[in-house]
């Protein structure tokens, strides 16, 4: 096979989101970006996916919030952010002018709280798509998660759509007894691409004192222990919608990211491995081109959905 010499075409679209590459940052694991202006270049990378906002500033669990896992970790830092206010009034001037394409990611306790945040960044300069957290707990059902029925995912999603002037991404929960199931729902519901997976539940317990190594006693496990999970998941919310598919989960290289490419991911974030390697997202950029090459591919959408089961 003779290798590719020009620069393979990296964009995707996503909907109505147009990328420059397919690599993106998971909330939660980037901050606000600026946290990584000295190691990377957040005009070059796909988009920059903010840590998570409320309406109102949340303070997070008590610590202790973070523990190593075996090839992962385990985070319970209680969705702490400032606020959608603070956000827009500090946060976003600063990304726009580092040219970051910037996806804030919503989270809420009840769906009218969804709506009433998706209007508030209705029509913002600066922010070119809505990533909907639907792992947070319906405090009108008991504290069960939006993202663990498709009927209370669906409702999310129609309430998002009808205030939101940006596309809107929907990320699911792995938590669940039928992904693709739940993929269906948000995308009948008007999801205009689907992000997955968010962190797994998972605990920790500290055998000399006898005690859970995580104040909040359980947390979202993430990193490259969770990977094969999320491949399966990605391979089958892939195969039951028809509208763009981003992969998340363990992905720290570019081969990582290629396997979530040929199970049928047209994008992908880069998580936990921001934390031990701030420059991840660009080397994986470097990466994926450097792959497509090798393959004498001219461009990333050759690759898209081409597993190959015989």
């Amino acid at each position: 096979m003779i290798e590719v010499k020009e620069q393979p075409d990296l964009r995707v679209q996503l909907g109505q989101l147009c990328l420059p590459n397919p690599v993106m940052t998971a909330s939660g694991t980037f901050g606000y970006g600026a946290e990584f202006v000295d190691f990377v270049d957040l005009s070059r990378i796909g988009a920059v996916i903010v840590k998570g906002i409320s309406f109102l500033p949340r303070p997070g669990n008590p610590p202790p919030r973070i523990v190593e896992t075996a090839s992962g970790m385990l985070n319970a830092i209680g969705l702490e952010n400032v606020g959608v206010d603070r956000f827009l009034r500090e946060k976003l001037p600063y990304l726009k002018r580092c040219g970051a394409r910037v996806v804030v990611n919503i989270l809420a306790d009840l769906v009218e709280e969804y709506a009433e945040l998706a209007g508030h960044f209705h029509g913002v300069d600066g922010i070119d798509a809505i990533e909907v957290n639907i792992s947070c707990p319906n405090v009108q059902k008991g504290g069960v998660a939006f993202g663990s029925d498709p009927l209370m995912a669906a409702t999310v999603v129609r309430a998002v759509k009808e205030r939101a002037s940006q596309p809107v991404i929907v990320k699911l929960s792995p938590n669940v007894t039928d992904i693709a199931c739940m993929g269906r729902a948000v995308a009948d519901a008007g999801a205009d691409a689907i992000s997955l997976i968010n962190t797994l539940i998972g605990m920790a317990v500290d055998i000399h004192q006898r005690k859970p190594k995580l104040a909040n006693i359980t947390g979202g496990l993430s990193g490259p222990a969770i990977k094969p999970i999320a491949l399966r998941m990605v391979w089958q919310v892939a195969q039951a919608v028809s509208i763009p598919v981003i992969g998340i989960g363990g992905i720290a290289t570019a081969e990582d990211a290629v396997e979530f490419f040929l199970a049928g991911a047209q994008a992908i974030q880069v998580g936990t491995a921001n934390f031990y390697n701030p420059r991840a997202t660009e080397e994986i950029i470097e990466g994926i081109a450097a792959y497509l090459r090798s393959q004498s591919e001219v461009s990333l959408t050759g690759i898209i959905g081409g597993l190959r089961y015989a």
